[in-house]
């Protein structure tokens, strides 16, 4: 029953069309403040505000505080599900086709609209969801074998100290480097570490170009944080994946991979079982966060 008051949750936010042109401006650029959303919405700024209420608690809108600023974020975990039960199950190859080619017709406008976009730090990937589980559950679930082995086709060898490094194991290639350490580790809170090395024996073991792995090698290293807070029976898990410079072809690459590798968690978790994403791969996103 749970499940049904979260989809029907988040159908009633999707009702109101001032929401869902909200949730249209976050879709084109993430990470707005209340004054940048208040500036596209021709309505007053508490009706805003109410708005981004309703989309919260339909978990629809994540927000990250940076500062002083509560930047907010369309977080796709919610349409994300409902994608898993009603579409995976009945009719994925159409709505597959019809999502490609909405996406080559839109591609180019996008594009344009993202060069017109001003530029700051800000997170690229952030996504919650709620995990029927216990914070200690979850945290094996990040950091032990036997369950990243499972959803994520990856294994870490690490202490997970603070300071400590982490070798990579993904699809039999070892990756080490110095610079891939634990950046914070607070068990059953927060843990936090730099993404990996871009390595051609990755590139070739996962299916993906070495040029673009070359480029990926050149940018700034990012690092990804997970955020765990008991919420009833549950946990609200929130990943944020930051550190990209404008224009990252890693942050583009990882953030379609997330939802994936986030929901097979979650469903290991919940049910004792995983499964396997049953879209055709066009592009790498998944593979640069494994699968």
């Amino acid at each position: 029953m749970a499940a049904y008051s979260e989809s029907q949750d988040v159908f009633k936010a999707l009702a109101d069309p001032g929401r869902r042109r909200l949730l249209d401006s976050l879709n084109a650029r993430n990470g707005q403040t209340l004054r940048e959303l208040c500036a596209e919405m021709d309505m007053a700024r508490q009706s805003v505000s109410k708005h981004l209420a309703v989309l919260e608690a339909a978990n629809l809108v994540s927000t990250v505080w940076r500062g002083r600023e509560k930047l907010h974020y369309l977080n796709p975990a919610p349409i994300n599900d409902i994608s898993e039960r009603w579409i995976h199950r009945y009719d994925q190859r159409r709505v597959d086709a019809l999502a490609d080619l909405k996406q080559a017709l839109e591609t180019p406008t996008m594009q344009k609209q993202a060069l017109e976009t001003p530029t700051m730090q800000k997170p690229s990937f952030v996504y919650t969801t709620y995990i029927q589980t216990t914070p200690e559950r979850l945290w094996q679930a990040l950091t032990e074998p036997a369950f990243t082995e499972r959803y994520w086709n990856l294994v870490f060898e690490t202490d997970w100290q603070p300071g400590s490094n982490m070798t990579w194991i993904q699809r039999g290639v070892r990756g080490a480097d110095p610079d891939q350490v634990v950046l914070e580790s607070d068990p059953y809170r927060r843990l936090s570490y730099s993404w990996h090395t871009f390595t051609p024996e990755l590139a070739r073991a996962v299916g993906v170009s070495e040029e673009l792995f070359a480029t990926a090698a050149t940018e700034p290293r990012s690092k990804i944080t997970f955020d765990l807070e008991p919420t009833g029976d549950a946990v609200k898990l929130t990943v944020v994946h930051d550190g990209f410079e404008p224009g990252s072809v890693v942050a583009e690459l990882v953030s379609g991979g997330w939802p994936q590798v986030i929901a097979r968690m979650k469903t290991l978790l919940e049910t004792g079982e995983t499964f396997e994403i049953r879209r055709p791969i066009a592009r790498p996103d998944a593979e640069l966060v494994g699968r």
